[in-house]
This record gives C-alpha cells, sequence and structure tokens, in this order.
C-alpha cells in the first residue's frame, strides 16, 4: 500500500511510539495539503480566537483536525517555507473606495504636471494638509542626555495637556513651508490657514494652486464661499486614499522624525514654539523634493491597462 493510500485509510495513525517520541518517517504529500490550506484561511474559518496563524498553532490545528496525531512547529515552518508562505506576517493595505477609472488618471496626470511642469513667475503651487492631535507628553522627570554606552534616556510616564493641529501647506518649487497651528481642525480653522497664507504670500503671485485631499475642511460651503471671493486660489483634489501624492506628506515624516520622535513638552505653548523653530530652521535652507512626471506613469500605465476599452 502506497504512502497516499495508507494516508487515506488511516489518516496517518499507523504510527509508532520509541522512546517517548512518535516515529512516523515522512509525512505524505497530503499532510502538506492540509498545512497549506490552513495557512491560506484566517484563523476565525477555522473557528479559532487567533489574530493569525504561527507554526504552533498550525501544528495543533492539524492534530485537532485528526490529520496526524503529532507534527513538530519546525516541520510545518519547513512546509510553509517551501511554498513561501508566512501567514503570521500581515501587511496594511486600503481597498480603494474611487473606482480607477480614466477620471482618476485624469486627476493623477493634472497633479503629475503641476509638480513637473515650469510654472510662470506669477504662480506657485502649495500643498496642504494637517498633522492632527498633536500632544505635548510632557514627562515626569527630566530627559537625560546620552552617555558613554547609554543611549538617551526619556521618562515613560508623562502627562496629557491637550492637543494641537498642526496646518501646513509645502512650497514645491522651493521647498518652504507655510504652517499655522490650531486647537481644532474644523472649517473655520482652514479657512483661518487661508488667510494666513493669502497674507503672506506677494500680491504678485497671481495664481495659488493649492494641492490638499478631499475632506470635508477643505471644500465646504464656507470654504467654497472664501475661494469665490479670492480667485488667486485654485484648489486640486487627490484621490481618495492617495494621500502619498500630497508632498507635505513627505515634510511631515520629516518633522516626525526630526522634532516630534522624543515628545516631551512642557504644555502646549512650548510644543508650538518648539515647532515654530523647527519650521524656522528649516525654512532657513529649504530645498524641494525631487518629483517627475515619470514618477507616475507606471500607476497611470497599470491603470490604463485596466481600463474597458472602446468597441
Amino acid at each position: 500500500m502506497t504512502g497516499s493510500t495508507a494516508f487515506a485509510a488511516s489518516g496517518w495513525r499507523d504510527c509508532r511510539t520509541v522512546h517517548g517520541r512518535v516515529d512516523r518517517g515522512p509525512f505524505p504529500p497530503e499532510v502538506a495539503l492540509h498545512v497549506v490550506h490552513r495557512a491560506c484561511e484566517l484563523p476565525d474559518q477555522a473557528g479559532r480566537s487567533l489574530s493569525q496563524w504561527d507554526c504552533t498553532e498550525l501544528a495543533q490545528q492539524l492534530i485537532a483536525d485528526g490529520i496526524v496525531p503529532a507534527i513538530s512547529p519546525q516541520t510545518v515552518q519547513r512546509i510553509l517555507a517551501s511554498k513561501r508562505l508566512k501567514p503570521w506576517r500581515s501587511h496594511l493595505w486600503l481597498h480603494p473606495r474611487s473606482v480607477r477609472d480614466a477620471a482618476f488618471v485624469q486627476t493623477v496626470r493634472e497633479i503629475a504636471d503641476l509638480y513637473s511642469r515650469t510654472l510662470p513667475p506669477e504662480a506657485v503651487v502649495l500643498c496642504l494638509d494637517e498633522m492632527t492631535s498633536l500632544q505635548p507628553r510632557h514627562r515626569r522627570a527630566p530627559t537625560r542626555p546620552a552617555r558613554p554606552g547609554d543611549p538617551v534616556q526619556l521618562e515613560h510616564e508623562y502627562e496629557r495637556a491637550g492637543a494641537l493641529q498642526l496646518f501646513a501647506a509645502f512650497d514645491t518649487r522651493n521647498g518652504a513651508v507655510y504652517a499655522g497651528q490650531f486647537r481644532r481642525k474644523r472649517q473655520v480653522d482652514c479657512l483661518r490657514f487661508l488667510e494666513h497664507l493669502d497674507r503672506l504670500i506677494p500680491p504678485a503671485i497671481t495664481t495659488i494652486h493649492v494641492v490638499c485631499d478631499n475632506v470635508s475642511v477643505h471644500h465646504g460651503a464656507a470654504v467654497r464661499a472664501w475661494l469665490a471671493a479670492h480667485p488667486r486660489f485654485r484648489m486640486h483634489f487627490t484621490p481618495v486614499h492617495c494621500s502619498w501624492m500630497n508632498q507635505v506628506e513627505q515634510w511631515f515624516s520629516i518633522l516626525r522624525r526630526k522634532r516630534l520622535r522624543t515628545v516631551n513638552f512642557a504644555d502646549l505653548t512650548d510644543l508650538a514654539a518648539k515647532i515654530t523653530a523647527f519650521i524656522d530652521q528649516w525654512n532657513a535652507t529649504a530645498h524641494p523634493f525631487r518629483w517627475t512626471a515619470a514618477s507616475f506613469d507606471k500607476l497611470l500605465a497599470s491603470v490604463e491597462a485596466a481600463l474597458p476599452k472602446a468597441a
């Protein structure tokens, strides 16, 4: 009787115990099929209350299912490795809420053009967005600087003292950052920031392109009324779930890495002052990010390839 026939007949229970261990020889291919089957379904589908499978849990599941009387996590790992399966890992993704259609392609092309074309001297392109809920997190003990053999030591416990919302606009051509800090993120706060930009940007700039995401604080009735009264501002909205197209997000990552990684500020006033100082220092040596129309070509090619062909 072949190995697979024996498995079908007995469920691979024909094992013998030698000195307290199971001596079963090589598993037949059917066992690997069951391992892969379980690894390719979520634990909830198997009635297990787990976030993710690991080799130990998969081994226990095969035993509970009566597939084998015993199997080691190492054997499960080898089977999964041969199929390039790692069910204990996860990757975040966003299901698109807007259709990747011709309108999406056109929007991406317009933003790519804004970033890459030569602008007349009377025009600027600003990327606008917000960093929300920035907390001071005052530590109960002072932060200790690095010493030979010791890293910077940050007290674990902290006190809460409210939060700031940072509105920022990144100039795509020279890298300068305009900012406003508010206690809330509302249309009225967005209008205050737009007024701030209107005062700072010289009247000689007659066209201000503003790239931002499509949330209500950027296009509500009050904002639309303000824009109608300030025609030099022209809004351009990125598609839903495409915030990566907004260049200010790159600058936010720099701010978070260089100034907000160690969060320890006395209060909201101190936090606001430190962020302002960081922006002033950035603007003293500001530089743009290198974005070209070519950086969008691969994305657009894949979208356009999926579009229905005209009859």
